[in-house]
């Protein structure tokens, strides 16, 4: 059978297109625990209301606290019982609703409403934005309204009632419950197929990604036998989030753009996910980790935060030329430059102060290669010299045309690499969290210095684990593996995306 169990309150309520599918009443369901307890079946709950401490809200409550997965969960029922609730998820929702509306032939001209049952839309133009809104909140039936405009809003989102249902309603229902019960699951090749899935974002397009295609071709092949399937997906896939068991951001990240989202979106999922939204807000922003690692007695250049250009005499009083100056949310030796006397600063200053109100000052320290430790879960991963790009003071130097050029690199093991780099690297990585980071470190006469902690690391296959090998990629597939079968054994919030998928 499927494993699902429909829970209504009335048996009449359920459409006889589904009768042959197990089912029972909201009150024997609840107050009849021992018939389901054992069998842990996944429970479709049809009541006819959701409100609080209804029969229906109860259903969901009991339904986790006996480990069964419930569609819909108490907290799905509670996000939508008000809009200030969901309205988080209305950016990604307008923003496919737009783009679908924008491809029609002929699109609505007036506002409208649009009829969704477990993800399937009464008008089928819309079935991507139906997807998407349930993947954000799973509840069996829901009506959105639509606002007409020069940008199509996301009114509100309203859970039907089976009991308000027309023929028609319960024809799509029926129709959604059956698509729904028919899940990947049940194909034959389910028993060979990897234990968890692992979504891995990746731009291909992208300049400086921190991982390629071929690097994460290789780590598929090391992760699928250790029973960790991999799938690239892209910014376009948001609303598939939840069918995968785990998440791996392998493009830049920022805190404004897609990439916070998905991480976002995968924590209130449940899953893991590299990066977390906390190492991301922390990471990408270089104030923050100045103030962290001076707190924490990390030894770093002498950094210096300026407001104002009014504050370049005083600057100049505690900083000597040259100096870096850095704006807080710069990658990849963007929003970095030197500068060798007053009038430079001034200029670069101005330009700065543009795009954010505060902009960070640091001494210069000239090294012929940057080190770069890798950290995961608390402990080294790689270590890793990148060589300064030719002609040039950083590791990567941005062309007039856009392309940018890269120095070279060494990869050593950890056991070779000179101990004092990795000490630091780990104490650094350890105050943002337990995930992968990569700790930038410069080292001369006077000592080892951070320079910053990435959030996102480069780990190219050939570069970063021409050292380790594929033991590198082992710990990385175990670092999710862990954390998904202390998931499955209970240890983690219930949740459906939480959950492995059966197999």
């Amino acid at each position: 059978m499927t494993g699902w169990l429909i829970v209504v309150d009335r048996l009449s309520d359920l459409p006889a297109a589904v009768s042959r599918y197990p089912a029972m009443t909201t009150r024997d369901y609840i107050m009849q625990p021992r018939a389901t307890r054992r069998s842990a079946p996944k429970i479709l709950n049809l009541s006819r209301s959701y409100g609080y401490q209804t029969m229906g809200y109860y259903c969901s409550l009991l339904a986790e606290a006996r480990g069964h997965k419930v569609v819909p969960t108490v907290t799905t029922v509670l996000e939508l019982s008000r809009r200030a609730s969901y309205v988080y998820a209305l950016a990604e929702l307008e923003e496919t609703l737009n783009r679908t509306i924008r491809h029609l032939a002929e699109p609505p001209t007036a506002s409208f409403r649009l009829f969704i049952c477990l993800g399937h839309a009464d008008d089928h133009r819309f079935a991507r934005f139906a997807r998407q809104l349930f993947d954000w909140f799973r509840c069996p039936i829901l009506e959105v309204f639509v606002k007409a405009g020069d940008t199509w809003r996301v009114r509100k989102i309203a859970p039907v009632s089976i009991s308000e249902l027309g023929e028609e309603g319960k024809a799509q229902l029926a129709a959604a419950i059956e698509a729904h019960f028919r899940q990947p699951w049940k194909s034959p090749k389910a028993k060979t197929a990897p234990r968890f899935t692992l979504a891995v974002l990746l731009d291909a397009k992208e300049q400086l990604p921190p991982s390629d295609l071929q690097t994460i071709r290789h780590f598929e092949r090391i992760a699928e036998p250790m029973g960790l399937g991999v799938e690239v997906i892209s910014k376009q896939d948001f609303d598939r989030i939840a069918e995968f068991d785990a998440l791996w951001i392998r493009e830049t990240t920022n805190i404004d753009h897609h990439t916070f989202r998905f991480a976002k979106r995968a924590e209130q999922e449940g899953m893991p996910v590299i990066d977390d939204p906390s190492s991301i807000i922390r990471c990408t922003n270089k104030v923050y980790l100045a103030e962290l690692l001076q707190a924490n007695g990390v030894p770093t250049p002498k950094t210096v935060v300026i407001s104002s250009a009014k504050e370049l005499e005083g600057l100049e009083v505690q900083l000597s030329y040259p100096m870096v100056l850095k704006i807080p949310d710069g990658s990849f030796s963007r929003g970095v430059a030197k500068v060798g006397n007053r009038a430079e600063l001034e200029r670069m200053v101005r330009g700065m102060l543009e795009d954010s109100d505060l902009i960070l000052a640091q001494e210069f320290m000239y090294t012929e290669y940057d080190w770069r430790v890798g950290v995961l879960d608390g402990e080294p991963l790689f270590v890793s010299q990148y060589m300064m790009a030719r002609k040039h003071w950083q590791i990567v130097r941005h062309t007039e045309n856009g392309k940018p050029v890269e120095g070279s690199f060494k990869t050593l093991a950890v056991a070779a690499a000179p101990r004092e780099v990795v000490e630091i690297g780990v104490k650094a990585a350890r105050l943002i969290g337990r995930g992968l980071y990569g700790v930038d470190i410069k080292m001369n006469e006077r000592g080892v210095f951070v320079i910053e902690i990435n959030d996102n690391p480069n780990l190219v296959h050939d570069v970063e684990d021409t050292a380790e090998r594929d033991e590198l990629w082992r710990r990385l597939a175990g670092w999710f593996l862990k954390r998904l079968q202390r998931a499955e054994e209970g240890s983690a919030p219930v949740g459906l995306a939480a959950v492995p998928k059966a197999g």
